[in-house]
């Protein structure tokens, strides 16, 4: 069951305001939950509360220019190495003595980067679908650096995408994720968007969905997972929407001590479609052996 009154805080990372929600079940383990991409710290709502009725302190942020937190200012843009740095700063200023990172998607990434370049500080991390990039050795990186400073100022000038209700907002939801539950898309609706004029429209900054200049390289990420040192849960949907690349396998063997689990009858937001077993896997492998 959702708990739609945790606790929110505004933390500054990296310079810049992060608001957070926080369930705190009061035990000395901090659970830090990293969303996906145009996701935000909501996203969390349906596990959250089962792993602070565990005794864990779960945090989750809006990762920068999502949700409610800050926006980069006039002429930034949203890097990978970003992330890692309001992570970082996050995880100072908000963990108790253990500390879990999760991540899901994007956040799943970010996760296995700071836990590569921070080996020493996540006892746990979870990645649920988040080491799936694609590499595209072939691109001209001309060409994408070209295509990326149009589709930015095409951007900004455009501006957010307004709809008429909330409804609204919570039926565009669903398009994109048909198996999310009504209630619940109306509820991430509810605190997803705001009003602009015309409507209401998510909040997350529109230049996120422009492709950014620096294409994934696997040799790059393959150095932060070989660095990484705590065990590692890789959960994946029984049915996701974005296949697993060919050399998965290759993937997940760069860490240490991996382990993987399926979620049946999920999609790639299976945090929305199967709560209940998200949160049990979770709650398996965060226990102390």
């Amino acid at each position: 069951m959702i708990d739609p009154h945790p606790v929110h805080r505004d933390v500054v990372a990296n310079d810049l305001r992060h608001h957070v929600l926080e369930w705190d079940g009061g035990g000395r383990t901090t659970v830090l939950c990293l969303h996906g991409f145009l996701d935000l710290a909501w996203g969390f709502a349906p596990i959250a509360p089962a792993l602070a009725a565990a005794g864990y302190h779960v945090v989750a942020p809006d990762l920068r220019g999502h949700g409610d937190s800050d926006r980069v200012g006039a002429g930034g843009y949203y890097y990978f190495m970003d992330y890692l740095h309001d992570v970082a700063d996050l995880v100072d200023l908000l963990s108790r003595e253990r500390l879990a990172i999760v991540g899901h998607s994007m956040g799943g990434s970010i996760a296995a980067l700071y836990a590569g370049a921070f080996p020493d500080r996540p006892d746990r991390a979870v990645v649920m679908e988040g080491i799936r990039v694609e590499e595209r050795p072939g691109e001209s990186l001309p060409r994408r650096a070209a295509d990326w400073v149009h589709a930015v100022r095409k951007a900004r000038l455009r501006g957010p995408r307004a709809l008429p209700s909330i409804e609204a907002c919570a039926e565009r939801l669903r398009q994109f994720d048909p198996r999310c539950p009504p209630d619940l898309a109306l509820f991430l609706a509810e605190r997803g968007t705001a009003p602009v004029p015309g409507g209401r429209a998510y909040k997350h900054d529109p230049v996120h969905v422009t492709r950014g200049p620096y294409p994934f390289r696997l040799d790059q990420s393959k150095a932060y997972w070989s660095a990484v040192r705590c065990p590692v849960l890789f959960v994946e949907a029984e049915e996701s929407e974005q296949p697993a690349p060919p050399d998965m396998d290759e993937r997940i063997a760069c860490f240490r001590d991996a382990r993987r689990a399926v979620v049946a009858s999920a999609g790639h937001m299976m945090i929305r479609h199967q709560p209940e077993a998200v949160a049990r896997l979770l709650l398996e492998f965060l226990r102390p052996s």
